[in-house]
């Protein structure tokens, strides 16, 4: 395939890496340096692009993929104010857009794990839940977009949790998310249902970017005979 990189940090590198390795071109780069390159024809003959940049230019690097109707698969997190645009455009005008909070097949079998376990734990009134996550210090936004998703599939579960807060909570109804940030940690997330009698903890920890450098070229490939709006359940097939 003919891969754009939208974002071509230290994410951005390891996806070229695992790309190239998997026989895909890399045909355009473009990062906060070089916003024009979305007039080149390089980057127009592309047949996906993979985005992972910042909160702040994701949406309107979505926007230049499908002036050029060219499917966009994207990690970036912190923008889903405007997730519901993104659909409607899959609908309306035959845009394909891959999104996940976090590409990684482990993190994924972890979030399927984490819908199980809030199923069964709705029943338990006696276990609190909290969670907990960890990443590196340049991750700009928090909690991570990993910790959302594992938040709402446990409140979408657990009717005595309506919402969740970024802090430790103040009542019962809340799911309290501490996140925190430390050195170069690629990502940790921790479930944890605590009762008087004992706990029950799921935890995934990250040991590179490799994981989820190769889940966001798995969603590229997945593109190729895939439309409309698609994540990572489509991909595993859970």
């Amino acid at each position: 395939m003919k891969i754009a990189l939208i974002g071509y940090g230290k994410m951005g590198k390891e996806i070229e890496k695992v790309a190239l390795e998997r026989g895909h071109k890399i045909v355009s780069k473009i990062d906060i340096n070089s916003s024009d390159s979305f007039n080149d024809e390089a980057f127009k003959s592309a047949e996906v692009a993979i985005e992972f940049t910042t909160p702040a230019s994701a949406y309107n690097n979505y926007m230049k993929c499908f002036e050029n109707n060219i499917p966009v698969v994207s990690g970036t997190t912190g923008w889903l104010d405007k997730l519901n645009d993104i659909k409607k455009r899959c609908d309306s005008e035959g845009q394909t857009f891959f999104y996940a909070s976090n590409f990684s097949v482990g993190v994924n079998i972890f979030f399927e794990i984490n819908r199980q376990l809030a199923r069964i734990m709705s029943k338990m009134e006696d276990y609190d839940v909290t969670m907990e996550e960890i990443h590196h210090t340049q991750k700009l936004d928090a909690p991570s977009g990993t910790a959302i998703t594992l938040a709402e599939d446990i409140i979408g579960a657990i009717d005595r949790k309506t919402k969740w807060v970024n802090e430790p909570a103040k009542n019962e109804e809340e799911l309290s998310i501490i996140s925190k940030r430390e050195g170069m940690v690629p990502g940790i997330h921790t479930v944890k249902y605590d009762s008087e009698v004992d706990e029950i903890v799921i935890h995934h920890s990250a040991k590179s970017r490799k994981g989820f450098a190769l889940g966001a070229v798995l969603a590229a490939e997945f593109t190729q005979n895939n439309k409309g709006f698609l994540g990572m359940k489509d991909l595993l097939k859970f």
